[in-house]
């Protein structure tokens, strides 16, 4: 057998100090990206197929690449904590994890007080208030797990504030313009790639439709 190192997968590999019951919820904290990106966008994608959260995660997507350029280009070590969590071949300024969670939570954020999404929203602060708590958590944990300085945190959630904001702004004043257009292409089409931005409240409507559609189904078998 070769004697080349083993390198561990670190999507899920979160470490934390045996019997710290703290660090093992935050541990859970720390993996609620890859809970966002492969049951929320996946799932998404598979059962809403709708325009807005496509481009959303999109925006995750370039979030992402432009944390990774951005690392390798100012290559600030980890804590030295990094020993024990066998980190201390990759990059900690800035944090992906805390850019993800203020990029998710900004975006979410605008999403709702614009009124896009499912429902029909009267108290929006209480409904942004998750997102932003998970944020802020995430955060800590990176610190307290000891992946992360203080500093590398509040610089991932400094550069995902921003990118969150200019990608909504780029998407709602932009790319919105050309959503009939991709609705109607080809693509649009075969996957059922829809824009349900100008209804209210999406749930209500399909459910009417739903139940509207089932009466004339019953009408015409009578």
């Amino acid at each position: 057998m070769s004697d080349t190192p083993l390198k561990a997968v670190t999507l899920t590999l979160v470490r934390y100090r045996k019997g710290d019951q703290l660090g093992h919820f935050l541990a859970w904290v720390s993996l609620i990206p890859v809970f966002i990106s492969l049951g929320g966008f996946l799932t998404h994608f598979l059962f809403r197929r709708e325009l807005h959260g496509m481009f959303f995660a999109f925006g995750l997507l370039i979030s992402q690449v432009i944390n990774g350029i951005i690392k390798t280009f100012v290559q600030q070590a980890r804590p030295e904590t990094c020993v024990l969590l066998d980190m201390c071949d990759s990059h900690g300024w800035p944090s992906s994890h805390s850019q993800y969670m203020f990029f998710f939570a900004v975006y979410f954020t605008l999403l709702t007080h614009e009124g896009i999404g499912l429902l029909e929203i009267k108290n929006k602060w209480a409904v942004t208030f998750f997102p932003w708590s998970v944020a802020f958590l995430t955060m800590f944990s990176r610190v307290y797990l000891g992946y992360h300085t203080v500093s590398q945190v509040f610089a991932g959630a400094v550069l995902g504030i921003l990118l969150g904001a200019g990608w909504f702004w780029v998407v709602t004043n932009v790319i919105q313009e050309y959503f009939p257009v991709m609705e109607e292409s080809m693509f649009g089409r075969m996957f059922y790639v829809k824009d349900t931005s100008h209804i209210k409240n999406v749930l209500k409507f399909e459910y009417d439709n739903a139940r509207a559609a089932r009466k004339n189904m019953a009408a015409k078998a009578d």
